[in-house]
């Protein structure tokens, strides 16, 4: 599973549009946040998206 997509020259990175993202944050308490939370513990497309998230901050 690959974290960015390609929309011709610009790339976007799918956790930024996640709806499993959106739905846990929208309701931090419930099961979906915490499978959410689990699931960002080992995948590499979140991992990726903290270090672009970092990168931007940096700028």
């Amino acid at each position: 599973m690959n974290a960015t997509s390609s929309t011709g020259s610009e790339n976007t990175i799918r956790c930024e549009t996640c709806l499993m993202r959106k739905k846990a944050e929208a309701k931090p308490r419930s099961f979906m946040a915490r499978l959410w939370r689990w699931h960002t513990r080992w995948c590499p497309g979140w991992k990726a998206y903290q270090v672009h998230l970092a990168h931007e901050a940096q700028k």
